[in-house]
């Protein structure tokens, strides 16, 4: 039991947690980030696709 009563003191009067308005920005520039991300991977795997059809008509003709 004093693992779980040292671990609760520590998360109480130790750990310093951002503010919400932090949190929110943090929030945002993960989710702006992430489908920047999504939207560069959607983008080369149509490049891909596109460029590999072409390949396979070429070879197959």
């Amino acid at each position: 039991m004093g693992y779980i009563k040292d671990s609760y003191k520590e998360l109480v009067e130790k750990v310093s947690w951002p503010s919400f308005s932090s949190l929110q920005s943090s929030t945002i520039v993960v989710m702006v980030a992430s489908l920047i991300f999504a939207l560069v991977v959607a983008a080369m795997d149509i490049s891909f696709d596109t460029i590999m059809k072409a390949v396979y008509e070429f070879l197959g003709k």
